[in-house]
């Protein structure tokens, strides 16, 4: 049976459930925490675009993704303060939960954005995408294809 998969280095083992592991890197024009812009809507606003740099070990699991407009990344903020339960946003009268803000402030510093495919080497695990709100190098946890039937909510509300 003919497989015409690419192939490459095997994956590190599996880690215990309570680790993860980063897949490669971010590359932004932001240099420092303090560059960022606050959100993704800001960073767009300022053009340009991101760089997703893939480990050679998980450039295999690239493999389809060409077939997608738009992928979700994912990204650690390893700049970002874990011990912030409540916090006050500028943006909103009085104390917000972490868990109902997007701050990259919480306990686990996961940001998420949609960011649409500029261009993609497998081969180099290059992905260049819209604009991100982080600084150059920053962790990445994943990526995953946008879906619009699943990933999106048009009904969502915001209070």
């Amino acid at each position: 049976m003919s497989d015409d998969r690419p192939s490459g280095p095997t994956p590190p083992p599996t880690v215990p459930d309570e680790e993860v592991v980063f897949i490669g890197r971010i590359f932004t024009p932001y240099l420092s925490r303090s560059d960022c812009p606050r959100n993704v809507r800001q960073a767009r606003e300022a053009e340009g675009h991101a760089l997703l740099e893939i480990d050679p070990v998980y450039r295999p699991g690239l493999y389809g993704l060409s077939k997608f407009s738009h992928v979700i990344v994912l990204y650690w903020m390893d700049e970002a303060e874990r011990d912030i339960l409540v916090q006050y946003p500028r943006h909103v009268d009085g104390p917000c939960g972490v868990f109902s803000i997007r701050s990259p402030a919480r306990p686990n510093p996961i940001a998420i954005s949609v960011a649409r495919i500029l261009s993609l080497d497998e081969e180099q695990g290059r992905i260049e995408v819209e604009q991100l709100d982080c600084r150059s190098g920053t962790p990445l946890l994943d990526i995953k294809p946008y879906f619009p039937s699943v990933d999106s909510a048009p009904d969502a509300t915001i209070g």
